[in-house]
């Protein structure tokens, strides 16, 4: 199914959703609302304007505990009355709760990154956590294109980028890897 078309189909779904004698508007106010927009702006990779007040809304959410956190933006993304219609929409709103905000290249780059003690050096693994698999994945999302891309490989110091600064960031990289074996040839 076309993105497009996935995101027209939840909008459709959310607006059947209404009952006949409320009006759109009277249906769809304050946290209700901004938890249907959040569910459309937090399927695709863009981030229109539109998006600002449900998206701030929901990044918003924070607590202590990064479990609670999830729970709470879960919650809120609940309020939308097609979030638990169907099993894929529920799916879909636990995948935003547990991805969205931590599958960027920033936050790949923290989340995945360890110490390897045989050659004492800091590596960041090159594989999404499963969350973001499934947020990203999702038959309801379209992040074609503006999904973080690695660059490298994790033993020669790869790390994530946003998808726009791929081509740059592989650039870069090749030609510190040419560098360092032109070094070691001279040694």
């Amino acid at each position: 199914m076309k993105p497009k078309l996935v995101l027209a189909s939840v909008a459709l779904a959310a607006a059947a959703s209404i009952s006949a004698s409320a009006s759109a508007e009277e249906a769809l106010t304050g946290d209700t609302r901004l938890a249907c927009e959040a569910i459309l702006c937090l399927s695709t990779g863009t981030r229109p304007g539109e998006c600002s007040p449900s998206l701030h809304r929901y990044f918003s959410i924070s607590h202590r505990k990064l479990s609670d956190t999830i729970r709470a933006r879960g919650n809120f993304l609940k309020l939308c009355p097609v979030a638990s219609q169907t099993p894929e929409m529920s799916l879909l709103v636990n995948a935003m709760a547990n991805g969205a905000g931590r599958c960027d290249a920033a936050s790949l780059n923290v989340t995945l990154l360890s110490w390897d003690w045989n050659s004492e050096t800091v590596l960041i693994g090159n594989q999404m956590p499963g969350y973001c698999a499934v947020y990203t994945g999702h038959a309801y999302t379209d992040f074609s294109g503006t999904q973080p891309r690695y660059v490298g490989a994790p033993e020669r110091g790869g790390y994530w980028v946003e998808a726009n600064d791929y081509d740059r960031a592989q650039a870069e990289y090749n030609a510190r890897i040419a560098a360092e074996e032109a070094q070691r040839r001279l040694l």
